[in-house]
Order: C-alpha cells, then structure tokens, then sequence
C-alpha cells in the first residue's frame, strides 16, 4: 500500500465507506472529515475492511498480517470510535459503524483532545447544513427510514396506552437493553463549536445507546458512559420537560439509539422543516386531534412543535385556534404535553406505520430501495458463513412480493428465485 498517495488513501476509503446502503457524497468536504478522524494509515487499513461484522482473524487475512497485530490496530480503531466491537458465541467482531448514526457522531458524543472539534464541527456543518447531497441521501433515499420517531408516553391517555405496541415505547427500548450508554448530544454540541447554539437552550447530556454499541463506546474511549435504567429513564424525562423529540433506529427489535432532538440543531427534525411535505424519519402511529371548543388560541404547541407542523389560524368567530398539518406531523406528542388546556389529544393514525424488525431487515429493505442489495451480498466475503446468509435470506423472504421482486432482479441468484417460489408454492 505504499505507493498510494495521501489523496488515494481517502478517496479509497470514502469509496469503502459508500459500500454502506446509507453512505456519505464524496466531496472536498468529506475528504477533509476523513483527514481529522483518520490518519492516513488508518484510511489505507480501514478502506480494505468488510462493512458488515468481521473478525480478528479476517482482518489479519486482509491486512496480511499477524493476529496479534490486527488485534492491536482494531483496539486502537475502537479506541477512536471509528470501530465498534462485540461477542458472537465467545468470538470477538468487528464492525464499521455507518457514517450515521456512526462515526461522524461518535466523535462529537464526548469532549477530546486528540482532534480539533470546533474546526471538525465547522466541516460537518459545511458538509450538511450548507451542502445538503449528504442529507438528502441520508434520509430521502429510501423508502425505509434510517430512523422514526417515538410518542412522548406522558401525553397518552389510558385508553391509548392500552394500544401502545412495546416496540413504540422509548421506555420498554429501556427496560429491554442488557447495556445503556449516556453520552453527549452530537447535534447540540456540533451546532454550539460551529457558532449556531441550541436556541432552546436544550440539555446535552441526553444521547442514549443500547447493547453493544453502548457496551463497545463506554469500554475504548468513553464516548458514553454506562447508566442505570433509572438514569435512563431520568433523561427521558429530562427530555421531555424540554420539548425534545425521540428518534431512534427505526426498528422493532434491539434499536442501537435513541437521540433526543431538537428542532433548531437535529439534522432530521431541520431536513423535516427544509424539505417539507418529505418525512426525513418515520413518524409515531399517532396524530394529534385538536378540540376546537377547548382550544383558547394561546399559541404555545405551534411555538413548540419542531417541525412548525402546527399554524394559528382564524375562525369564524374571529377567535384563533391552532390547525394541524397532518402530512408534516411526526406525531411525537410534544404539541399536546404543551397544551394547558387538554384541548390536544394524541389518537392512533388510520393506516400504521411499518417498522422493519430489526437491522438486518432494515439493510437488505434499503439495499433493495437504493439497488445496492449485492453489496451486502458480495462486500469482502461478509456473507459467505451460512448463518449470516440465512439470515439475509430470511429477511428477504419476509418481504412483500414486490420487494422481492426487486431483490431477485437485483441479487440474480437461481438459489434466491428457488427459495421464492417455493415460499409462494406453500402459500
């Protein structure tokens, strides 16, 4: 690898990085990220590694170098948040983590020394709020949403908690998690370093992770620290007094995050107001109904709402009353928290919201949407053992008709059309 050039090291490694169904637009921009977060070396070494869960002994096989060293290099990697690791079965893996929710946050989650953030919160806010390819990509892309939105369980009332599905409530995501990591806002923080503070003066210390990723993040660098479930209830609540939105990884099963977000600094909840009707994440399975006889016209859920779904608008009385737009509402809840009145109530949306299981269901529907699904397929070998292909089959399998319509077109196997038809021949 020597005879790469600097240029060479990060292009290759951008190029790697865009192996992801979620990846980041190469611009000068981006190389310069790369440049702060990466040594050269690092990108030459990380360029070359799978994109999906790999072990030590796969990457000494790709670097052509002992175990023990590759051990070394990827503790070093985890120790700049730019790996994640965890145990399979007593077998130690690796991963990239995605650009986001990954490692452009990561490196924001917690203050440090060994890289300037003011000068890498500058360049993220180029390459997103100014740029924009990154986050039209990020979350217009797609069908499926990279993340959705959790309802703020205070405001139900008890009939609507009695249809609350577990997966839609951001406490039983607590209550489930074997690790729960606090860490600090990335938004708030890079928005504060590039001279745009948080406008509502929002709390920091409220970024939750879950599992592995929280486990891997407190262990190699305290980017997160490990809390209790009580504390991680406590910065829900915290959350909540301050209007914040909960977004999580848009999935039913062992999502890796929950961010707590504000309209003025998140990247989803700004995208919502730029790119209006367009959802940026999955909205709640509710939406909010307001009592017009109740409503006094104070003003304050639509000066709450971060998204500015909610507008004062005349009656014929001449009295204002606050309106909804339902195809901008992420039905988060914080209009009705705000309503002193009880004029607003949280219902369920006539048709519901799909959730993908979990991740892997997740990549290969986005792979699919994006036409990237060999990717996941044919990266390095990341699928050649048989139970992770299973579970890529599985996922697949589980798809409506045209989704894997689409995946066969996409994945041209004879094995994959076998394992369709005779799905459909059982049906």
């Amino acid at each position: 690898m020597g005879h790469l050039t600097t240029r060479d090291a990060y292009r290759n490694l951008g190029e790697r990085i865009n192996w992801f169904t979620q990846g980041a637009p190469a611009s000068e921009t981006l190389y310069k990220i790369l440049q702060v977060l990466y040594s050269e070396k690092e990108a030459k070494w990380v360029a070359l590694l799978p994109v999906r869960p790999f072990t030590i002994k796969k990457a000494a096989k790709i670097w052509g170098t002992s175990e023990y060293k590759a051990e070394k290099l990827l503790d070093h990697l985890c120790g700049k948040a730019l790996l994640v690791d965890s145990w399979d079965k007593g077998v130690r893996k690796f991963v990239m983590p995605p650009p986001m929710a990954g490692f452009i946050e990561f490196a924001l989650m917690r203050t440090r020394g060994d890289i300037d953030q003011k000068y890498l919160s500058e360049l993220y806010y180029q390459y997103m709020n100014v740029e924009e390819d990154f986050i039209k990509d990020l979350f217009y892309a797609t069908e499926t949403k990279l993340g959705r939105v959790f309802v703020q369980e205070p405001v139900l009332t008890n009939d609507k908690m009695n249809h609350i599905l577990d997966y839609e409530r951001a406490t039983h995501i607590v209550e489930e998690a074997e690790y729960i990591g606090l860490g600090l806002c990335y938004c708030r923080h890079k928005m504060s370093h590039a001279g745009h503070p948080c406008e509502i003066n929002a709390p920091w210390d409220v970024c939750l992770t879950f599992d592995n990723v929280a486990r891997s993040l407190a262990q190699h660098g305290d980017y997160c620290r490990l809390i209790s479930r009580e504390e991680a209830l406590d910065a829900l609540e915290r959350s909540y007094a301050s209007n914040l939105v909960q977004i999580g990884e848009n999935v039913r099963e062992h999502p890796a995050f929950i961010c707590n977000c504000c309209g003025c600094c998140c990247e989803a909840l700004q995208a919502a107001r730029h790119f209006s009707p367009m959802q940026p994440v999955a909205t709640t399975n509710y939406i909010p109904d307001i009592t017009g006889d109740q409503c006094v016209g104070c003003g304050k859920c639509a000066k709450a709402c971060p998204v500015l779904a909610i507008s004062m608008e005349e009656g014929e009385n001449g009295r204002k009353r606050a309106v909804v737009d339902k195809d901008i509402c992420l039905g988060c809840g914080v209009c009705a928290r705000n309503c002193g009145v009880k004029a607003i109530h949280m219902e369920r949306r006539p048709e519901q919201i799909i959730t993908p299981v979990n991740s892997t269901h997740r990549f290969v529907l986005q792979a699919i949407e994006k036409g990237t699904l060999a990717n996941l397929v044919f990266d390095n070998q990341a699928f050649s053992n048989h139970r992770a292909m299973a579970a890529l089959f599985s996922a697949i399998l589980e798809l409506p008709p045209l989704k894997q319509a689409m995946a066969s077109k996409q994945f041209k196997s004879v094995y994959l059309d076998r394992l369709l038809e005779a799905k459909r021949g059982k049906g």
